[in-house]
Order: structure tokens, then sequence, then C-alpha cells
């Protein structure tokens, strides 16, 4: 039986450049100005004209992550984002080419997971670093993790102009585990316009990707899942070696 999910993506009318309403990631609070420099904000821009907007990290300079459900007709990633308000030093770069995991399912939300191809090099400063991914040696259960992003958690659905981030506790979980996603519950977690954004556990590795959330009971928490990177590593390693041999690009160490 699938889980059956809720997305955590968020409508953004807006761009970096205008002015964000306030919001925050779900019982969470303001992260350190760039602490994460592998956070990102992806805008989706879709066929309709609308826009959208997930979360992201940054693999290497070549490559970022995100959520399979993120997918869009072009994508504007940008860089070094920790106060909306504040544009100085802020990358932006288009997307070259999606890759989607080949099995996503967008109904059951399975294998929610994707690499984006950038159309040019980010350069990396301070505020602009690279997280290493989580191997597949690394799948048992971490005990403590962090979600950071800048998504809502009111009714309005409104961005927090602010990277926040939340602690996490990982659920032991067997239709999690069986569905490759590691799951909290409780009533602190992302918020909707997190998605895509990294599970970060405490060797400071990305050990998931934000995908959805449910709540199995009526009236009771929700619970929070993320696609478990440790048992898509070969996908991934592979993705990104056909990648760069195609464009001419480096592959992740």
């Amino acid at each position: 039986m699938f889980i059956h999910c809720e997305l955590v993506i968020l409508m953004l009318a807006l761009t970096l450049d205008g002015r964000v309403h306030t919001g925050e990631i779900i019982g969470g609070h303001e992260a350190v100005a760039h602490s994460r420099p592998y956070m990102l904000v992806l805008e989706l821009h879709q066929q309709n004209g609308k826009k959208e907007h997930c979360d992201g990290f940054l693999l290497n300079e070549d490559f970022v992550m995100t959520a399979a459900h993120c997918q869009a007709r072009s994508y504007t990633v940008s860089l070094g984002v920790h106060n909306f308000h504040n544009s100085n030093g802020v990358q932006r770069v288009s997307v070259q080419q999606a890759f989607p995991h080949k099995d996503y399912n967008a109904t059951a939300l399975m294998n929610d997971i994707m690499i984006l191809k950038l159309s040019s090099k980010a350069k990396f400063s301070n505020n602009v670093k690279p997280i290493a991914l989580a191997g597949q040696s690394d799948g048992s259960l971490p005990k403590s993790c962090i979600v950071s992003g800048w998504g809502a958690t009111d009714k309005h659905n409104k961005l927090s102009f602010v990277l926040m981030e939340v602690n996490v506790t990982l659920i032991d979980n067997k239709q999690c585990a069986e569905e490759s996603l590691y799951c909290s519950e409780g009533e602190t977690g992302p918020g909707s316009g997190d998605s895509g954004g990294p599970l970060v556990c405490e060797d400071g590795k990305a050990y998931g990707v934000v995908s959805c959330s449910w709540k199995p009971n009526p009236g009771g928490p929700l619970t929070y899942a993320f696609t478990k990177i440790p048992d898509y590593r070969g996908w991934i390693d592979e993705t990104i070696k056909n990648a760069g041999k195609r464009f001419n690009t480096p592959n992740i160490h």
C-alpha cells in the first residue's frame, strides 16, 4: 500500500527581488546566516506562466539536487541566499537539463528525487559550498537531523524571507523503509515551500530530500517523508557520471 502524501511545494508569485511575506519552517528558528551554504532557492517556471518555489542543495559546481515533484518547464537557481531582502553575493544560474528519477511516480510520490545540471558553474565562496551525500554504507537510521528552508507554516502559505531550520527525529517505520523513505513525525518539520531541501544529519551529510507529508490518523500528528539518499547513490553517481561525460563536466568525488 502506497503512502498518500501531500506535496510541500508552494506557489511563488514574487521573485527574489520582490517583497516576500514572512512565514517559517514548522516549529523552527532562523538559521545562522550562511551557516548552510549548500542551500539554494529553486524557482520553477511552468508552462502556464506561473512560478513556483522549491528548495534544493548544491552537490558540486555543476549539479544540484531537489525533489522530482519540483519539475518545471525551466528553472532558476539562486545560491548564497539567506534573507530574500538582501541580494548581495547571490548567484542566479539557469538549469541546462533536469534528471528526475526514471521511476518517479507522481501519483504515489515514489522515487521523488531529481538532479539538475547547471548552465554555468557555481562559484564557491563562504556563502556557497557543496554538501556531501550519505553513501550506501550510511543507510542505518540517523538519530538527529536538521531540515532547513524558506517554506511556510501558516494557513496563508506565506514564504519565510530568511532561512529557517528545525531539528527532527527520525522514526523506525517499516512502511517508510520499504518505500526508500526516512520519516519523522510531530509538530515540527518542513512546511509548504520546503520541498527538495536536504535532511542533514549528525555527520553533516545529506541523508534525504524533503518530499511530502501526510496524517496517518485524523487529528493525529503529521508524518514527514524524506527520499532516502543512501538507497539512490547508485543512480545518483551514474546520472552525474553520464551527464558529466555528455556535457564535459567533472564528476562528484
